[in-house]
């Protein structure tokens, strides 16, 4: 961190930059830690960023919101611009998925309701992005909140089973015949 914010202004700035860029709701205690600066502090600006989103700080009111969910805050699009922002990351979205997604995609698919942590934890790189992807193209949802940790739980959706031709996730292949068995490499006439 670099110096400590001096005003609630100062406090509200860092807020805005760390809300734009988080997939998930972020409690009160993990925001102030992240822009240094006490809980306390941290309360008032979301206050005061959620009245000037609302357009009650004398300004127009946004297109976004600052919204509580899950125990924790984000930015999102306010319900009435849903279809729009839905229909045009669906026109801009390229219509073939990368190597990264499709992987994403399977884990989600063979492990829902899983978080973004734990499909990060097994494909061992962040998927952020990835994730974004798939929700903006309807292939994920978010399905429901872990209580304890605030973390969104994902699952597939009816058009995931559209795009594949099946007509439910009992319909894909078993994994474990696709899975290596971990012995290569190893000399098995050895063990015994």
């Amino acid at each position: 961190m670099t110096d400590e914010p001096s005003t609630g202004t100062d406090v509200a700035r860092r807020l805005e930059a760390i809300l734009m860029v988080v997939d998930e709701p972020q409690s009160l205690v993990s925001l102030a830690a992240a822009v240094g600066a006490p809980v306390a502090a941290v309360r008032q600006a979301i206050d005061t960023l959620v009245d000037d989103y609302d357009g009650r700080a004398g300004g127009p009111r946004r297109g976004f919101e600052l919204r509580e969910v899950g125990g924790g805050w984000r930015v999102y699009v306010r319900p009435e611009h849903d279809d729009l922002v839905s229909e045009f990351v669906n026109t801009q979205a390229p219509s073939r998925l990368s190597q990264a997604a499709l992987e994403t995609l399977a884990v989600i698919a063979y492990k829902q309701p899983v978080t973004r942590g734990q499909v990060a934890s097994i494909r061992a790189v962040n998927v952020d992005s990835v994730v974004r992807t798939l929700l903006s193209r309807g292939l994920i949802t978010e399905v429901s909140t872990d209580p304890e940790t605030g973390a969104i739980n994902y699952g597939t959706t009816d058009a995931l089973l559209v795009n594949l031709g099946i007509n439910s996730l009992d319909e894909l292949p078993h994994i474990s015949p696709l899975l290596d068995d971990g012995s290569e490499g190893f000399d098995l006439e050895g063990v015994r």
